[in-house]
């Protein structure tokens, strides 16, 4: 089976409910996957948009998920270590948690990008994408991801 990222607010290439947007609740939307590589330690995840006029926007940065997670709840608290024992990094709003898409104009698409990785990542709450993708380098099992689109009325 491979190893595939879901939500039951919207479907692939859909648009995002308003809920899960500025214009909205402006809470993170619910996640689910399938059963990753058998070595994955923990689980990493991104959320961006790369229409943004300022080249691409992140939206969302979580890692050190624990391997035996298989789903995200709705409205993830925005603390930067969580009980689990999964961190927030810092989105292009320099805040810890999620941000919902806010397009200036016109459809963006936003990907949820979620990674199984053979390690626990030795990265304090607040890193950015950047950082997290360094800090991933020769560490990542498997790679899935969601887009979702959104156009503000």
């Amino acid at each position: 089976m491979p190893f595939e990222l879901r939500s039951t607010a919207f479907t692939p290439g859909e648009p995002i409910p308003t809920k899960y947007t500025c214009d909205g609740e402006d809470i993170s939307p619910p996640l689910q996957w399938s059963d990753p590589p058998r070595d994955t330690q923990s689980f990493a995840l991104i959320s961006d948009d790369p229409d943004a006029p300022a080249g691409d926007w992140v939206h969302w940065v979580l890692y050190n998920l624990p391997a035996k997670t298989r789903t995200l709840p709705e409205d993830v608290p925005p603390d930067g270590d969580l009980p689990d024992g999964s961190r927030h990094g810092k989105n292009s709003w320099r805040r810890l948690g999620y941000g919902g898409p806010c397009p200036p104009g016109g459809t963006h698409r936003y990907f949820f990008k979620l990674y199984a990785l053979d390690t626990v990542l030795n990265l304090a709450a607040g890193a950015s994408k950047e950082q997290l993708l360094q800090a991933m380098k020769g560490h990542i099992l498997a790679r899935t991801e969601l887009m979702g689109i959104y156009s503000r009325q």
